[in-house]
């Protein structure tokens, strides 16, 4: 057999097994029709993000490969988006607008099936979740060279709802323009934390060209659309949607440059096992209070992976403590440490427990 034959062969093969992966979609697609039907009727929550996350670990550790580990999530996650959008429509709001990076990061975690629509700011996504006008919201809350995004801590001081994942999305920084060519740009525009994280290869690159700051990188991509002397740093996302050529790819100093994303709803999920606790206090200004506040963790050996204070607006002078340590606020011995902790605080309020990001 010749070259030619086999390569024929082998794609004929390829659409064979297309066919029955199509017929298996199709046969998973009326199951959870059925699933659905059955959670109407006993209006059930048609959204289970525990049962989403053991496919994921499920599907995972079953493969047999060649076909990557790291791949089957993001299969999957569409499979299951567009399943789900067959029971109900999942609305989750986020910070917009589109082609940002709160946009990439919901789409990341809910896939592409589910109806994301884009608020014009972090009070915007709680007040759209709050009312049910979205199931679910997506905000940023992190970024691993320029630290914490005080705003939406902020937010949960006034709000019960509650943090029902993270997403962790690398963040690619793409110098945009209309010609693509360097020597076109007179200036740049972005939001002020990409500029900030780009700033050295700026310096090095564009010395004397002046930066703009802008409302969003989206905004950026829109402004340099139509204006050919001008370039945006925003995802390549932004430079698909609003037909930019890219100048310089991944321009951003630091190479493991994430951003943490907070998924918001209304209820706390269930354990899986692995997971985070958010929380917020007050204490009181007192000698060895701080000593006090972290020993229920200390002796229960909990870990703490993040402790951040803010001012407390409302008096100056105090501070609001925020917190992530290992466990779920149903585990007992992080429940023992929580209502021990209490005994120094003003309040505590538990923003939520959730799988850890991987």
């Amino acid at each position: 057999m010749t070259e030619k034959q086999t390569l024929k062969t082998l794609r004929q093969e390829i659409d064979s097994v297309d066919d029955r992966i199509l017929e298996l979609l199709n046969q998973r697609a009326n199951l959870v029709m059925q699933v659905g039907a059955i959670k109407t009727k006993n209006q059930s929550d048609f959204h289970v993000p525990s049962r989403e996350r053991e496919i994921y670990e499920r599907l995972a550790a079953a493969n047999p490969g060649p076909f990557p580990s790291e791949a089957v999530r993001g299969v999957f996650r569409e499979i299951i988006s567009a399943c789900l959008a067959l029971e109900s429509t999942l609305k989750v709001a986020f910070l917009g607008p589109k082609a940002t990076f709160s946009h990439l990061a919901a789409m990341q975690h809910f896939g592409l099936s589910a109806e994301i629509v884009p608020e014009r700011s972090i009070p915007a996504v709680f007040e759209a979740v709050e009312k049910g006008a979205a199931y679910y919201g997506v905000v940023p809350v992190e970024n691993s060279t320029e630290g914490m995004i005080s705003h939406t801590l902020d937010m949960f001081m006034d709000s019960d709802l509650k943090i029902n994942a993270e997403v962790l999305l690398e963040v690619s920084h793409f110098l945009l323009s209309r010609t693509g060519r360097i020597e076109d740009i007179k200036k740049v525009y972005s939001h002020p934390q990409p500029l900030a994280q780009c700033r050295n290869w700026l310096a090095e690159h564009l010395p004397n060209v002046p930066l703009v700051d802008v409302a969003s990188t989206t905004l950026a991509a829109q402004i340099v659309g139509e204006d050919y002397t001008a370039a945006a740093i925003a995802s390549e996302y932004a430079a698909n949607l609003y037909d930019l050529k890219v100048v310089r790819a991944r321009i951003e100093d630091q190479v493991n440059n994430f951003t943490r994303f907070l998924v918001i709803g209304k209820k706390i999920t269930d354990p899986t096992g692995d997971d985070k606790t958010s929380l917020m206090f007050s204490v009181r200004d007192e000698p060895g209070i701080l000593h006090r506040m972290l020993e229920p963790f200390a002796k229960r050996d909990i870990n703490l992976s993040k402790i951040e204070s803010r001012p407390l607006k409302r008096k100056a002078w105090e501070y609001i403590f925020y917190l992530d340590l290992s466990g779920h606020i149903q585990d007992p011995t992080v429940a023992e440490a929580v209502h021990e902790l209490g005994a120094c605080c003003q309040f505590v309020k538990v923003l939520g427990s959730y799988p850890r990001a991987r």
